[in-house]
C-alpha cells in the first residue's frame, strides 16, 4: 500500500517576552518573511508593554508580521504539542522570567510551553537573553537550559561587521541566531578572514 508522504511547510515557532530589546522579535518575523517562512506569533503581554515603551509599531503592527498568532494562555494551540513540526523556536528577546520558567519545566503560558516542547522534541531552541550583568543564578540557569539542549545567545554586537546603525546590529545578531536553524538571512554580514592595511 502507497501512503503519501507530507512536506509540511517551513515554519518557526517565535516567543516574545518582556525584556528590553521588542525589536530583535519584531525583525525575526521581518526575516522569516523575507525568507518564506511560516511563523507562529506567541507574545507576552510585558512584551507589549515593552514594544509601546521601545517603539512606533502596535500590537496590531507586531502581529500582522506574523503568519499564524496564538494566544499566551491557549494551551491547547497547535505549538503546544510535539506533533506541531517545526524547525524549533526562537525567543527574542528572552526575558529572565521567561528563561526560568522553560529551564523549570512548570510552564504557565503557551509561550514557556511551546519551548519546553521544543526541548523535548530535540528541536532547536535559541533563547535571545537580554540581561546584563549576569548574576550566578542566571548563569546557572543558562548552564541547566545548555545541558537541555537550548542555545543561549544573547544579541551582542559585531563589530567586524563595521555596523553603521543600531539597525545593522540588531539584523546581524538576529541574522545570526537564525543561522542556528540553518536559515540564509541577506543582511548578515560574514566574516570572510582578516585584512592587512592594503587588502581591499
Amino acid at each position: 500500500m502507497n501512503v503519501a508522504v507530507r512536506t509540511p511547510p517551513t515554519r518557526l515557532v517565535v516567543g516574545i517576552s518582556g525584556a528590553s530589546g521588542v525589536i530583535y522579535g519584531i525583525r525575526v518575523l521581518d526575516a522569516l518573511n523575507e525568507l518564506g517562512v511560516e511563523s507562529h506569533l506567541v507574545v507576552t503581554r510585558a512584551a507589549l508593554l515593552t514594544l509601546s515603551q521601545e517603539t512606533d509599531f502596535s500590537a496590531d503592527d507586531l502581529t500582522g508580521k506574523a503568519s499564524v498568532v496564538h494566544k499566551l494562555n491557549d494551551v491547547g494551540a497547535s505549538i503546544a504539542s510535539g506533533s506541531f513540526k517545526s524547525l524549533g523556536m526562537i525567543v527574542a528577546p528572552c526575558s529572565v522570567r521567561t528563561m526560568s520558567e522553560i529551564a523549570t519545566g512548570v510552564t504557565s503560558t503557551l509561550l514557556t510551553r511551546a519551548a519546553d516542547v521544543v526541548l523535548k522534541e530535540r528541536r532547536p531552541l535559541v533563547l535571545m537573553v537580554r540581561e546584563t550583568p549576569f548574576h550566578l543564578g542566571h548563569l546557572r540557569t543558562m548552564t541547566a537550559l545548555a545541558e537541555m539542549g537550548a542555545t543561549i545567545a544573547p544579541p551582542l554586537p559585531a563589530f567586524y561587521a563595521k555596523p553603521a546603525s543600531i539597525e545593522e546590529m540588531v539584523d546581524q545578531s538576529v541574522g545570526r541566531a537564525l543561522d542556528l536553524f540553518g536559515l540564509d538571512w541577506a543582511p548578515v554580514k560574514r566574516w570572510d578572514g582578516l585584512k592587512g592595511p592594503g587588502d581591499a
